[in-house]
């Protein structure tokens, strides 16, 4: 029996990526274990929200992602299980894989990030480059002087 964990955290870019799985490997005899990444919330939001409510969003947002996915699964897919996870990946991913004695495929379908390197350059006046406070200061000093000319 065929064993797969695959994260995901958008239905559109999980929905591609298993179609794509799902044409190479369509036996009814293969284990899907979807593992659910809900978005990052920052330490500070504690000042605001409760830990109980911010797992309860989280189990609702996992809920929403997979009512998307779910449904466009073919029938002949397999089992398929949803998790949401809780821990760090790596560690998750130990622990999944402790659990069985044929080790399972891990698959990242996780939405693409872009790269630091990728990041596209803001079109803007050509001292904003400028690190810090200097190209904000050259900035608004030239913003000051366009309105002294008026």
């Amino acid at each position: 029996m065929d064993r797969f964990i695959v994260y995901v955290d958008d239905a559109p870019s999980a929905q591609q990526g298993l179609a794509a799985l799902l044409a190479r490997q369509p036996s009814a005899r293969t284990q899907w274990l979807l593992v659910a990444c809900a978005p990052r919330m920052t330490h500070r939001i504690s000042k605001w929200v409760s830990h109980r409510a911010r797992e309860n969003w989280r189990d609702k947002w996992a809920d929403k992602l997979f009512a998307q996915i779910l449904p466009t699964l073919p029938a002949h897919a397999g089992a398929v299980t949803t998790m949401l996870a809780k821990a760090p990946l790596p560690e998750l991913t130990a622990q999944l894989q402790a659990g069985h004695s044929a080790p399972a495929q891990v698959i990242d379908m996780r939405r693409p990030r872009m790269a630091h390197d990728e990041v596209p350059i803001a079109a803007g006046p050509r001292w904003s480059g400028l690190p810090g406070t200097l190209g904000s200061l050259v900035t608004g000093i030239g913003a000051l002087c366009m309105l002294g000319m008026e």
